[in-house]
Formats: structure tokens, sequence, C-alpha cells
């Protein structure tokens, strides 16, 4: 299978590119349009590298990754789909819904499967809680809270904090992998939410929301609390500490994604790490890529859930502007 990652915009095309490449049966290139970025990562793994996206499409691979800015995702899909590639998009899917159907719709067209990048739903932790969920253990789910917290990665990609590039701040670079999570193990559409963000963390710097508190009301009645905030200092180890908690009538439970972990504190680095021990989720996510590709399934989770995820998001963004709660599904823009 021959397998090209468009761009290293997202610090998460390093990791995808790093696994992809011991993938059996994997032909992998990697091309990055800003000069020097994909030589750069060639220089830490064993990948070729094209000069262009044409090159990459000129070299016929079966499926793409796409992990340049969030903005511009759906340029590179729907070339993708054209060309008849299979496509694992990062996360959120796009900046807006309108987009967001145009990848989901140009993909089925072609014929094509489109998968959203959320390796999260991959931890054994998060498995082991959506068993339970769906399995009944916890009765019926009243309330949950999740957190994604971390360090603001403008600090080193500044695409991340310019919202004509990324969309928002961390109410939609870190609300997404929850509300994924709570989408995926309710198994039913949200529809209200409320949320309040603020820039305090980083404030001189950007001009994005730096956190933010969002509420969500799924259709049974469920209500989700998640905090989306880049509060953590530029020392912490790393991007996220994604946890859950859910509340039911028959008992409670609560997983953390990044548990598996031993951590490291070098004065030569200069801050924390965190050495992972465990199940790797990226592995376990390009592994559901590559095997659906091969049996001719649709690999999980898909573009749609890629689009229920940025709904709330979004509409996490415009209750905070309006301080009014938003209804769902929103309307495409």
């Amino acid at each position: 299978m021959k397998i090209g990652v468009l761009s290293f915009a997202h610090m998460h095309a390093y990791s995808y590119a790093s696994q992809l490449a011991t993938l059996p049966g994997v032909e992998l290139v990697v091309a990055d349009e800003e000069p020097g970025r994909a030589e750069e990562i060639a220089g830490r793994i064993a990948v070729r590298v094209l000069g262009t996206y044409d090159d990459v499409f000129e070299w016929g691979p079966d499926a793409v990754v796409v992990t340049n800015e969030n903005a511009h995702h759906r340029q590179l899909v729907e070339r993708a789909a054209a060309a008849g590639c299979h496509v694992l998009c990062e996360k959120p899917i796009a900046t807006n819904l309108a987009d967001a159907r145009a990848m989901i719709e140009a993909c089925e067209r072609a014929g094509v499967r489109l998968m959203t990048a959320f390796p999260i739903r991959f931890s054994p932790a998060m498995r082991s809680l959506d068993e339970m969920v769906k399995g009944g253990t916890l009765g019926q789910v009243l309330a949950c809270t999740g957190t994604n917290q971390g360090s603001m990665p403008g600090l080193n990609r500044p695409w991340f904090v310019d919202p004509a590039l990324s969309g928002g701040g961390a109410m939609i670079d870190h609300t997404v992998h929850v509300a994924d999570l709570l989408g995926w193990m309710l198994a039913v559409p949200a529809v209200e939410v409320y949320a309040q963000s603020n820039r305090i963390c980083y404030a001189d710097e950007v001009e994005v929301e730096t956190g933010g508190l969002v509420a969500v009301t799924f259709e049974d009645g469920t209500v989700a609390t998640i905090d989306c905030s880049w509060n953590r200092p530029t020392s912490y180890p790393t991007w996220g500490g994604l946890t859950l908690e859910m509340v039911g009538t028959g008992g409670t439970a609560s997983a953390d994604a990044f548990k598996q972990i031993v951590a490291e504190y070098s004065d030569v680095v200069g801050r924390a790490s965190w050495l992972p021990w465990g199940a790797d989720m990226d592995r376990a996510m390009v592994d559901e890529f590559r095997a659906a590709i091969v049996e001719g399934r649709q690999p999980q989770p898909d573009g749609e859930a890629g689009y229920r995820a940025l709904e709330i998001a979004l509409g996490a963004l415009r209750s905070a502007a309006t301080g009014q709660p938003v209804k769902l599904p929103l309307m495409p823009d």
C-alpha cells in the first residue's frame, strides 16, 4: 500500500509518519510545501521526501494523511478524493461546517474512505469506559466531565493562534477530542451547547481564546462539561491531559488516556517528558486506517464523527461570543 503524508504543519504528523513507516506492506512518502520542514522530519525517520503535493499525487498513492493547517484541509481532501485516494484527516476536520460537509461528500462521490484523526478513541482506558457505558454497567448515564488540557501549541507553530488558519484557539483545538468521545460513547446527538472562554494564559501574545469551559446537553438529557484549556506551562510534558468521567444511575467510572507513562525531568532538555510504556494510540489509529482500506470497510472514526465534534466546538465558540446557549444542529456556514 502506498501512503503519502501531506504537510507537517501539525505536530501529530511526525507521529503518524513514524508509525506508518513501520507498518508491514506500507510504502511511505512525505511532502511539505514549506521549505525544509519535510527534510527535517526525514532526518529523524527513514522516509522518502517528495518536493510537492503534486509529486505525491503523481506517485499514485492509495491513501494520504492530511495534516496541514485546519483551514486548508478541504483543498487536500478534495484533491485526494479526486485522485481516488483514501484519507486520514487531522482534527478538527475543518474550520467550518460547509467545508466539513463538502469533504465528506467529495469522498462519498469518489468512493473513497474518509477517517478523522481522533487517536484518543484508541486509548485502552477509553475503550474500556465505552464498553461499560454501552454494556449498561453504569446504568443510565446522567452526567459527564471531560478535560483536555495542555500548553499552547502556537509558541512553535504560529498558525495555531491565527484564527484564519486554525478556526479558533483552545476551544477548537481541545474540545473536539472530548466531544468525539462523548458522541461515540453516548451514541445520541448533542442538542445544545453553552460555553465561556477566556484569554488569560499568553494573553499578550495571542488573539484567540486560551481557555474555556463547555457544557453540552445531549438528546437523552445527559449533560457533559469539557475543560478545553491551554493552561499548562510550556515545560508541561505533552499536548494534553485527557480524562473523562461518567456518572450513571448504576455507578461512576473515570478514564485517563495518558496514565501509562513514566515522567522524566531533565535539566539537559529543560522540560519534563512523558515516556509512554503502554499501548500507542497513534499506532492503533493508523492500524485501523490501513486495515479498513485492505478490508474494504469504513474506518472509524469517520468523517461524520469529525463533523459532529466540530459542530459542538463551533457551537461553543458561538455561545462564548454571545453569552447565550446555542441550539444544535447548526446550519452550515
